[in-house]
């Protein structure tokens, strides 16, 4: 703009650079100094700007807004979890998220000398390529900078960073911005939305994917033996399962696929794994026996996973055998026979002789058709590996069972942080095939590494793109992990509260003792926080195990021990998933954590943040009330914080700020060692000698 006109439009009346830099919340000084990068001259806080300059300053703030936004929302729907064009939790955001600061333009320097005796064009040397992720250190190296000068800048944006700090996408590019770089990144990583979804309309029907569990030695490989026609349990260990292997079984025209988990509780993990990729669970009881600790585990797991249960009840055969002493004990847990009126289909069987083997798989069959399960059977393939392990002769393979499109030879793949190309692909009897539907298990050979039990299979277009992603994920991992998986998991559950979507809060309680477990559990039960209630999803007694969490990682539970602890590798699970586990001794302070973790969900803690202290040299009496004249001694004094007045060491109120001026000018911020005047809403009696504290209340989760 002309001098001339900038002049005219200070002499007239209007709002001023203050005004503006209070309705889009940034300091006084940061709006003037964006004003002048744009070309716009301004003398001091009291400059009268015309609509050309607010319309400008506005454009280049919500500008940057959505590019950090937009820069999230890709993230989130590289590694998955989120909808794609979901906003990101306020808590998941780095301070320079939350409240952007505008972009610099570069100075302009004096040309320097080069020492080539080739001179490259300008851009060329404007030009800077960021490798995704960088520390504050390995950006100043780039830009031939020093790391101090870095911080500095970092310091004045507000966002405190150390040298050896990895910089979030937009502060790295911002702090290049600044220094004159024209910041290039490498080829954007592929966008890939993995979605649970595998029951999906407009579909094909397909087969139901059926898990068998239940307590060890009860009958769960004989009866999958039987319908596969093997030997498969005669040939494992004891007759116990030592790993998940899934098969197709045909049923008439049908075909149902089944999933074999293991009984052993070594393999707990691996049984939760199962639960959750299935449709329905088939629960196998040994009619001599009745209901065992880990038929317990196998229903929690089931509820967890939010699958249907059909319940057979094995060894019919068997003189000792008593089917209604079966349905007596799981009634105790929740699921009631039909022909008690309950809503749990429980057939007697024998896996061994074949008795009414036929009238369960009837029964499957009537309850899938029930829950209309389809799949998209064309197109990329998509699915979840069941399990995977390093075999001598082929390198890592998993079994992954596919659960969208249709998954051939040579298709190239990302499964969590891995990728490759299926190389080959074997059936349930080890025969090769040449590509497998939805429903379909089988085993894939051309891992590039190890993939993780549970990890989603998706296929991708090539193999740049395929590796472009894994690389992406491990990076995203480990942020993640760094940032705590916890802080997520109550921001979900938070929202689902507040929809009303949920109203209990799931806990997994451990103790030393049955008696003590009732005795808690009775207690709980009358523990009420706004139409919240706890709900207990697991019992046990004795020590916190792997099971319980990874039972704790699936339902998104709490887990509390009272009078016992961890073993060691429970202890390494919890911290790996970030899943705290209380430890007590007295029951009262057991119920007190319960009713706070519970209150944290429908009302947020928070933790108090000392910004400066502030000492009272003089005290004004104006007309608008009194103002202590203050200098600030540490820290910085901020419009917009808490203020809290201390004397004599003893706190006499607590307040906000009614306005912040530095001689006679309004500000949002005065930093340590300079003089302003505050005015306390509410409050007048201050004395020469006070001190003023200012603090933020942060939102935090338990």
């Amino acid at each position: 703009m002309p001098e001339k006109k900038q002049e005219s439009a200070r002499k007239g009346e209007g709002k001023r650079v203050r005004d503006l830099a209070k309705e889009v919340s940034l300091s006084a000084s940061a709006v003037m100094e964006l004003l002048r990068e744009m070309g716009f001259r301004v003398r001091s806080h009291q400059s009268v700007i015309t609509e050309e300059m607010e319309q400008a300053v506005r454009e280049k703030i919500a500008q940057t807004r959505k590019e950090a936004k937009e820069t999230l929302v890709r993230r989130k729907k590289i590694w998955g979890g989120e909808e794609s064009g979901e906003t990101p939790r306020p808590r998941e955001v780095p301070r320079t998220e939350e409240r952007p600061r505008p972009a610099r333009k570069p100075r302009r320097r004096p040309p320097q000398k080069t020492r080539t005796r080739e001179t490259r064009p300008e851009e060329e040397k404007k030009r800077l390529v960021l490798p995704g992720q960088v520390t504050l250190q390995e950006l100043a190296h780039m830009m031939g900078v020093e790391p101090v000068e870095l911080v500095k800048k970092t310091l004045e944006l507000g966002v405190p960073t150390t040298i050896n700090q990895t910089l979030t996408e937009d502060l790295a590019q911002l702090l290049a911005e600044s220094y004159g770089f024209e910041v290039v990144r490498e080829e954007e990583t592929p966008e890939v939305s993995l979605r649970e979804e595998v029951n999906e309309e407009g579909g094909e029907p397909r087969p139901p994917v059926v898990t068998v569990m239940g307590h060890v030695d009860h009958g769960k490989t004989t009866l999958l033996d039987y319908l596969r026609k093997t030997s498969v349990a005669a040939q494992e260990a004891g007759g116990i399962t030592q790993h998940i292997a899934a098969y197709r079984v045909p049923v008439e025209d049908r075909w149902i696929t089944f999933i074999d988990t293991p009984g052993h509780e070594a393999f707990t993990a691996m049984r939760a794994r199962g639960a959750q990729v299935t449709d329905i669970v088939v629960l196998v009881v040994a009619a001599n026996e009745g209901v065992k600790p880990q038929t317990v585990e196998a229903i929690n797991h089931a509820r967890a996973a939010g699958v249907p249960i059909i319940v057979a009840i094995n060894k019919m055969d068997l003189p000792d055998a008593d089917p209604d002493r079966v349905r007596r004990e799981l009634s105790q847990h929740g699921l009631i026979p039909e022909e008690w009126g309950g809503d749990t289909i429980m057939v007697e069987i024998s896996a061994k002789t074949g008795m009414n083997v036929d009238t369960l798989l009837e029964a499957l069959l009537l309850k899938a058709e029930e829950m209309d399960l389809r799949a998209i059977g064309e197109g990329p393939a998509a699915g979840t590996v069941l399990e995977a392990r390093l075999d001598r002769g082929m390198g890592p393979v998993a079994t992954v069972l596919v659960q969208r499109g249709r998954l051939r030879v040579r298709d190239v793949f990302v499964c969590g942080t891995t990728w490759g190309r299926v190389r080959a692909m074997y059936d349930e009897q080890g025969k090769r095939v040449k590509e497998a539907g939805p429903a379909t298990p089988v085993v894939v050979q051309g891992f590039s590494d190890l993939p993780h039990t549970g990890d989603r299979f998706e296929v991708v277009e090539n193999e740049q793109k395929a590796r472009s992603i894994a690389e992406e994920r491990s990076t995203l991992k480990r942020e993640q992990m760094l940032r705590g998986e916890r802080t997520l998991r109550f921001k979900r559950v938070q929202e689902m509260i507040q929809k009303g979507e949920i109203q209990e809060i799931p806990f997994i309680l451990k103790a030393d003792a049955l008696g003590s477990v009732e005795a808690i559990a009775d207690a709980l039960s009358r523990i009420q926080v706004q139409d919240i209630r706890p709900v207990l999803i697991h019992t046990g007694v004795g020590m916190v195990t792997e099971a319980d969490v990874e039972l704790a990682d699936a339902s998104g539970a709490h887990i509390i021990a009272f009078h016992t602890r961890p073993d060691g590798k429970a202890r390494r699970l919890a911290e790996e998933k970030g899943i705290d586990i209380a430890q007590f001794r007295v029951i009262y302070e057991l119920l007190q954590h319960v009713e706070r973790v519970i209150r944290s969900y429908v009302e947020p803690q928070f933790r108090e943040v000392v910004l400066g202290r502030a000492e009272v040299r003089k005290v004004f009496k104006l007309k608008v009330g009194t103002v202590a004249g203050c200098l600030v001694l540490e820290g910085s004094a901020r419009r917009n914080a808490k203020v809290r007045v201390l004397r004599d060491d003893a706190v006499i109120h607590t307040g906000e700020i009614a306005s912040l001026k530095h001689f006679q000018e309004d500000v949002q911020e005065v930093p340590a060692g300079m003089e302003c005047g505050i005015r306390l809403r509410n409050f007048q009696k201050f004395r020469e000698g006070d001190i003023l504290e200012f603090f933020t209340l942060e939102e935090i989760p338990v």
